[in-house]
């Protein structure tokens, strides 16, 4: 395997299972399908190689696994917004104007925030810290479950 290629299948298994509209319900738990993917690019760096994986390694690959999902996970997710958003944006418009304890400077914020553009950058900018950093819970995790033993040294 190429130097990076365990993360990037890391980060396609996030990105694929953090889309998917049912199955990415596992993230609210703990972002399972986060830590999964960290495990999983721990466990294929470690395949590859015969000596111990180093921490630092594992933690720069599934960082890396989680931008990866971080961000395929928000392009899918602007697709589907693109295509759904006109449906679920009328529905928030329509409670927020009808709310009269919104102040009407947040209540314009809001309504501006709620353009796919909007919606987009602000997963963006949640999504992308969230998923590197349970990633590499994840890679650490991987680590601990996957790290080949060092043999004693022979005397």
């Amino acid at each position: 395997m190429k130097r990076h290629q365990p993360a990037l299948l890391g980060g396609l298994l996030i990105g694929a299972l953090s889309s998917l509209p049912v199955v990415s319900v596992g993230n609210v738990c703990c972002c399972l399908w986060v830590v999964t993917g960290g495990v999983l690019t721990v466990y294929l760096a470690q395949q590859n190689r015969d000596t111990p994986l180093e921490t630092s390694e594992a933690v720069l690959e599934s960082l890396l696994a989680g931008l990866i999902g971080a961000v395929l996970t928000c392009l899918v997710s602007f697709a589907l917004l693109s295509w759904t958003g006109p449906i679920w944006q009328e529905q928030v418009r329509s409670q927020i104007e009808s709310n009269a304890e919104v102040p009407p400077a947040v209540r314009e914020w809001l309504l501006r925030l709620m353009n796919s553009q909007g919606v987009a950058l602000l997963q963006l900018a949640v999504t992308v810290p969230l998923f590197a950093v349970f990633g590499m819970l994840g890679g650490l995790l991987g680590l601990a479950f996957f790290k080949k033993k060092v043999p004693p040294p022979m005397a």
